[in-house]
């Protein structure tokens, strides 16, 4: 297949969020970005093009079928074609994604962290609901519940502070403040960065 993609980094870690925490995947992180968070701790804009026979084989190393694709935006360069491939050479494959486009079909997990995109476009984009939604705390949840996509599971995640692009620091006031919300709220889960707590990529 002739298909590039702009790809910013790969690497094989433990999945730090959400339900799937502590489970080996295979991360693909594609270059480029729809929007610009005060918030983000990520590199994106670099990049290297791979065509999918070669991605197959870089990532045909590591002992494991999991992948998530990630970025930046990933929805700005999968195609239902390359979730095709990949899943024809046997992987299981989630995505995160920001909530600002509609995704390709036979994604395995789908994990909505919605930025900068209202509740009205999210269930727009995503008509038949996501694996997850997570929502970044930082002093209030920007959506309820009843104005989300469906999901199984629905987090807050308390937003992680220091240096620009790193992000490494858990405010424990930000931290506290979202149990005590999610305890008046119980429909929200706590999901935190745990990879940053474990010291792993």
């Amino acid at each position: 297949m002739s298909v590039n993609l702009f790809v910013n980094e790969i690497f094989y870690s433990l999945q730090g969020e959400g339900s799937r925490a502590g489970v080996p995947n295979i991360f693909i992180r594609l270059s480029k970005c729809n929007l610009n968070c005060w918030f983000c701790d990520t590199e994106f804009e670099s990049g290297e093009d791979y065509s999918l026979d070669k991605l197959i084989e870089e990532i045909s190393q590591y002992p494991c079928k999991n992948i998530i694709w990630t970025g930046g935006e990933p929805a700005l360069q999968l195609t239902e074609e390359i979730v095709g491939f990949f899943k024809n050479h046997g992987y299981y494959q989630a995505i995160e994604t920001n909530g600002t486009k509609a995704l390709p079909a036979n994604l395995d997990f789908v994990t909505c962290s919605p930025k900068q995109v209202t509740a009205t476009q999210l269930k727009k984009n995503f008509p038949n609901g996501v694996s997850e939604m997570k929502c970044i705390f930082n002093e209030k949840p920007e959506y309820e519940i009843s104005e989300l996509p469906e999901a199984l599971h629905y987090y807050l995640s308390p937003v992680f502070l220091g240096k620009e692009k790193e992000r490494m620091n858990l405010d424990r006031n930000i931290l506290k403040e979202c149990i005590d919300y999610i305890l008046v709220n119980p429909g929200w889960q706590l999901s935190i960065q745990q990879h940053k707590i474990w010291d792993i990529r």
